[in-house]
Formats: C-alpha cells, structure tokens, sequence
C-alpha cells in the first residue's frame, strides 16, 4: 500500500473543514503540539467528515465495513501552539476498489501547518477485505 495522493495547501481544495482547539496535553515543555498530536486530529476530522455527509461511522459499522488506516504521511510545514484554533481541512483523493485515500491541510489562522494523506483499507466485521461502498466513490467524485 502507497500514499499516492498529494494534500493541497488550498483551503479551498477541500469540500469540509473541521475546527478545533490546541490542549494544552497534546504539547510538549515549549508548548509545540506532540507530532503524534496531528494523527488525532486527522481522525477527528475523519470521522466528523463522514457525519457530515450523511455516513457517521456508527452506521458505517453496522453497515459491516470498517476502514482501518493502513498508511499516514505527515508533512510538518510549522508548528501549532497551545490554544490555537485549527481548521483540519479534508478531502477522500484517490479510490481504488478496496482502499481509499484521504488528503487533509492543517491550518491555523490562515497558514498551512501540515499536510497529511491516510490510507484507508474497507474490510468486513471478520477482517476481510471488501470493495469500497458506492457512496465513498460518489464523496470522492469518482
């Protein structure tokens, strides 16, 4: 499994945009957010991406289909402080017949701060893979 999509530094490339803010437990003694900080945030705006469209993962579980992540690229472009506000920006990029790919633009007042890409296998409730359900392709445009 590769990361193949490349994250925009556009805010306006992304159809959702998820706000939060800095604790002060994701930083480090200097206040920087913890660079694993950045993986809970993707996730959050993952899963507050798919409720907005209509597929919070509860259903999306009882539906049969989990999507682990298989794959996470983090580019660090500047840090993030305690007590910034975040927009996590998101977007599903590329869709192949069992993975998917996410790009995100971390963002703070305006600035890029990362970008990222996770890679999402679809598998069933006993671990096998299955194809990736329709509404995903039709969120990525596909």
């Amino acid at each position: 499994m590769r990361a193949t999509y490349t994250a925009s530094l556009e805010a306006g490339d992304y159809p959702f945009t998820h706000r939060l803010r800095v604790r002060f437990a994701e930083t480090d003694a200097m206040t920087v957010v913890h660079h694993g900080s950045y993986l809970l945030y993707l996730e959050e705006a993952r899963v507050e991406f798919l409720r907005h469209a209509g597929y919070p993962y509860d259903k999306v579980r009882a539906d049969g289909v989990e999507f682990p992540v298989a794959e996470v690229k983090v580019r660090y472009l500047r840090p993030l402080r305690f007590d910034d506000e975040v927009d996590v920006h998101a977007v599903i990029g590329k869709v192949s017949a069992a993975t998917f790919q996410m790009g995100y633009l971390v963002a703070t007042g305006g600035e890029a701060c990362a970008t990222a890409v996770t890679v999402h296998a679809a598998i069933d409730t006993a671990g096998r893979p299955v194809r990736i359900p329709d509404w995903v392709r039709r969120l990525a445009g596909a």
